[in-house]
């Protein structure tokens, strides 16, 4: 199995990336903290990031966003239960924001905190319908529940919104469950449906691959 969160560091990487766009950074802080703190390192990140929290004349939404990220950085370090405090206050700060939410109920899942988890991606989904990131979470939510039909059924409508990189990185997932032996190439087709009614009835079975695999494949 991989690491805590590992198969899904490029989707919350993804999915931050779009709330980046859409948000404005303060300009109060240096852009060398700011970079840091948006950076792809892990430890750089959460040291950027704790240098724009303790800024007192930062705005609300950037430093939600800090504590988001230093919340992702702490998860994809395995450290799940010092990154929930770092999304409470990005909720606190931003109750609309979907992607914190998502990220948190992430979390909640790997902490086997299923109910809240739920309750958090469900307030996602009703902010940002159509997140392919948020009906992935969901769908791992329902399989652990044991919920199949719901799981696939949101593993499909990640895979619609995702489009073709995602069903590439579950075919790519799948194939490394040893459940699926067609090719990579982003298309939905009736081998990967059945690859995934196999994995949905399997509780350690995760269509999302490893960070480490598919890199060439899902590029």
């Amino acid at each position: 199995m991989p690491p805590p969160l590992a198969g899904h560091g490029r989707k919350l990487a993804l999915a931050l990336a779009a709330i980046l766009c859409a948000c404005p950074l303060s300009t109060v802080a240096s852009s060398n903290t700011i970079a840091e703190c948006f950076s792809d390192n892990n430890e750089r990140r959460i040291a950027g990031c704790t240098d724009l929290i303790q800024n007192p004349s930062l705005d609300p939404g950037t430093k939600s966003l800090a504590y988001a990220m230093r919340a992702l950085a702490l998860s994809l370090n395995g450290a799940l239960s010092e990154a929930l405090p770092d999304y409470d206050m990005a909720i606190k700060l931003d109750p609309g924001s979907a992607m914190a939410l998502n990220n948190r109920a992430w979390v909640l899942y790997k902490l086997d905190r299923l109910s809240d988890s739920m309750s958090d991606v469900e307030r996602s989904l009703r902010l940002a319908p159509g997140s392919p990131h948020a009906y992935d979470t969901r769908a791992h939510i329902h399989q652990a529940l044991g919920e199949r039909t719901a799981a696939l059924r949101d593993y499909e409508q990640a895979m619609r919104f995702g489009g073709e990189h995602l069903v590439k990185l579950y075919q790519c997932g799948l194939e490394a469950q040893g459940i699926y032996s067609g090719p990579i190439d982003g298309l939905y087709t009736r081998a990967v449906r059945q690859a995934l009614e196999v994995c949905v009835t399997r509780s350690a079975c995760d269509p999302l691959p490893a960070d480490e695999e598919c890199r060439a494949a899902t590029s």
